[in-house]
């Protein structure tokens, strides 16, 4: 498999993680050309810093699943923003008052946004029937 096709693949496991833990307003963006930090800026939010820790957790094991540790990993703890480095992604999750202050999307508005594949389960809970 080549590096492009890999690249896609781990991209759509990040927000396929992401949006399996709810978070909201995933975007993609490929900054290969423009940033010499990393290839793609993968950002999204949960609704509160709780929210955002358990998307983090949900995306480290996503990764490691699939051979992948972070670099490095800030803001944990406060959990209103944390960045993930796995060197060729980094991945920015807020809570949505952080993420509209910074609007991250602006510093790479430049950048190509990427269609990710996210399965998305539409199956109704069967309702319980009362006797």
């Amino acid at each position: 498999m080549n590096k492009k096709n890999e690249s896609l693949l781990l991209l759509d496991a990040i927000s396929q993680a992401i949006f399996d833990k709810k978070g909201a307003n995933i975007i993609t963006i490929d900054v290969r050309g423009i940033s010499t930090m990393t290839d793609f800026y993968v950002i999204a939010e949960g609704n509160v810093e709780r929210h955002v820790k358990a998307i983090h957790n949900s995306v480290c094991d996503a990764m490691e699943k699939n051979g992948r540790r972070p670099l490095f990993i800030e803001g944990v703890r406060e959990s209103d923003w944390v960045v993930i480095d796995f060197g060729d992604v980094v991945i920015h999750l807020l809570i949505p008052e952080m993420r509209e202050r910074y609007a991250l999307e602006n510093l790479w508005k430049d950048g190509k946004i990427v269609d990710v594949n996210i399965v998305v389960d539409n199956k109704i809970p069967s309702q319980a029937t009362s006797i």
